[in-house]
């Protein structure tokens, strides 16, 4: 379990560096302006996006689906 910490902003600001190690170190901090926490302070992790492997993996797509429309069909696609 994370630990947390609350600072107010004047001591946020005057030991960021502190702050940003005890971070590092897997530490929350939560900074509070007037003692009402309005931010925290987590480690960075890099987010990749998630990646489906082989959605489409056995689907074919037939030639034929590459030739052109017929003409009422092609203006109904058009709002003819």
């Amino acid at each position: 379990m994370k630990s947390s910490s609350i600072v107010n902003v004047h001591e946020a600001k005057t030991h960021l560096s502190k702050l940003l190690s005890r971070v590092e170190a897997g530490e929350e901090i939560v900074i509070a302006r007037a003692g009402k926490p309005c931010a925290r302070l987590v480690p960075y992790e890099e987010r990749r996006p998630s990646r489906r492997i082989g959605l489409f993996r056995g689907i074919e797509v037939p030639p034929e689906f590459f030739d052109p429309l017929p003409d009422d069909e092609l203006a109904a696609w058009e709002g003819g």
